[in-house]
C-alpha cells in the first residue's frame, strides 16, 4: 500500500493517463515524494483519478509570438491543461505557472476561458487592429474532450467567420469534425486551413503516449472529411520519436496523403524543462528493454542532450541522424506529390461588422 499522497497518486488512479507521477513544477519550493509502507491493498477498491477543470476568465485572449521557427505571430488557447495527456507534449510545463505539476495535474486538472469568444471580438475589432492568421492548437489542443459541451474554440472560429479573419488549427482531436462547416466555408474562401498530428499508426503505442486521443485511424478519417468539406488539410507528423516511431514516417504520410491531405509538415521529439524527466519515467515504465536506446538516439539529434533550445534546430535536430530523417521526409513528400507548406491565407476580406446603432458607409 502507498501513503495516500496527492502528489503521486496510486497506479489505480491513474486509468488512461500517460504521467507517471505529479512531481512539482519547477518554480515550487517544495517537493513531496509518496512512500510504499508495505501493506497490501485492492488497487479496485482505490477511486480514479478524476478531471477538474476550472474556469478562467482573462483580461485579453490573443497571444502575441516572436519566434522565428513558427510560422505565425498570434495565437489564441481557449484551454489550460490538456486532458489528451501526451507523455510528450511540449506544453507541459507552461502548467508551472499555475503552481501545478506538469506531470498528472496537466492531464486532469484543467482551466477553460469561456470569455474566449467575447474577447476575440473585442480585440479584432479595435481601430489598429491589423488582420493575420490566428493560431489554434499552439499550446494546448483546442478540441480536447471538454470543448464537446463547453464549446469554446466553436465560438472563437464563429467569431472569425463573421469577421473574415483568417486562421489555422492544430489538433489531435476528431472533435474538429463537428466544425467542419466553418472550416469548409472558410477554407473555400482562402481564409482557414487544418492540420492533423499523427505521431504513429500503432494504435497501441498511440494508446500508450496519447492515452485520451483518439486513435491514429479516427484521426485519418478527419483528414478525410475535412478536406472533403473544403477545408485544406495538412498531417502533422509530430513529434517523430527517434528509435521509437522515425521508422513511420513514410507510412504515416503515404495514409494520410490517401485520406486527403495535400501538405505535411514533421517536428522532431522535444523534451523542454520538466518533460524530460516525466518521459523517462514513462519509458522505463512502459517499455524498459528499449530506453536506454531510444534516450540515446535522442541526444544524438540534439547535439547530446535531451533538448536543445536552439531556434532553427530545436524542432529538425541536428547531426546525421536528424539530417537522415529529414531526407526521408523530403524524398517521400516528392514521390506522393506533396508540398511542405500551405498557401497564405488571405486578409483582405477582414471586416468589423457593424453594431447597431453604426452609421453605414455610402461606399
Amino acid at each position: 500500500m502507498q501513503i495516500d499522497d496527492p502528489a503521486n497518486p496510486p497506479r489505480a488512479r491513474r486509468r488512461a493517463r500517460a504521467a507517471r507521477s505529479n512531481r512539482a513544477g519547477r518554480f515550487e519550493t517544495h517537493e513531496r515524494e509518496g512512500v510504499a509502507d508495505g501493506w497490501e491493498e485492492d488497487i479496485d477498491d482505490l477511486p480514479l483519478l478524476r478531471t477538474e477543470v476550472q474556469v478562467e476568465r482573462p483580461r485579453s485572449i490573443i497571444t502575441r509570438n516572436r519566434s522565428p521557427d513558427v510560422g505565425f505571430d498570434r495565437s489564441v488557447n481557449p484551454y489550460r491543461g490538456c486532458e489528451h495527456g501526451c507523455i510528450y507534449c511540449f506544453a507541459r510545463p507552461t502548467h508551472a505557472f499555475l503552481g501545478l505539476s506538469p506531470g498528472l495535474d496537466f492531464e486532469t486538472r484543467l482551466v477553460a476561458k469561456p470569455n474566449a469568444p467575447m474577447l476575440l471580438r473585442q480585440e479584432i475589432s479595435r481601430p489598429r487592429y491589423r488582420p493575420a492568421p490566428i493560431a489554434f492548437g499552439t499550446n494546448t489542443d483546442p478540441y480536447q474532450p471538454q470543448e464537446r459541451d463547453r464549446r469554446i474554440t466553436r465560438g472563437c472560429l464563429e467569431v472569425l467567420q463573421e469577421y473574415r479573419h483568417p486562421l489555422t488549427v492544430v489538433t489531435k482531436g476528431t472533435l474538429v469534425e463537428r466544425d467542419a462547416d466553418v472550416l469548409g466555408e472558410m477554407g473555400q474562401a482562402g481564409l482557414a486551413q487544418a492540420a492533423l498530428s499523427i505521431t504513429t499508426l500503432d494504435a497501441r503505442l498511440a494508446r500508450s503516449m496519447e492515452p485520451r486521443v483518439p486513435a491514429p485511424a479516427q484521426r485519418l478519417r478527419s483528414i478525410e472529411r475535412l478536406a472533403a468539406a473544403g477545408c485544406p488539410v495538412m498531417v502533422s507528423v509530430a513529434p517523430v520519436i527517434p528509435g521509437l516511431t522515425d521508422h513511420e514516417i513514410e507510412a504515416i504520410l503515404q495514409s494520410a496523403r490517401d485520406a486527403g491531405a495535400s501538405h505535411a509538415t514533421m517536428i522532431l521529439l522535444r523534451l523542454p524543462l520538466e518533460v524530460a524527466d516525466l518521459f523517462r519515467e514513462w519509458f522505463a515504465d512502459t517499455r524498459p528493454d528499449r530506453a536506454a536506446r531510444v534516450l540515446a538516439r535522442i541526444r544524438e539529434t540534439h547535439g547530446g542532450s535531451e533538448y536543445d533550445p536552439t531556434w532553427g534546430t530545436r524542432m529538425t535536430g541536428q547531426g546525421t541522424y536528424a539530417e537522415l530523417l529529414q531526407q526521408r521526409f523530403h524524398l517521400s513528400l516528392k514521390r506522393l506529390g506533396m508540398a511542405r507548406r500551405l498557401p497564405p491565407l488571405r486578409t483582405d476580406l477582414f471586416r468589423v461588422p457593424p453594431k447597431s446603432g453604426d452609421q453605414l458607409s455610402l461606399f
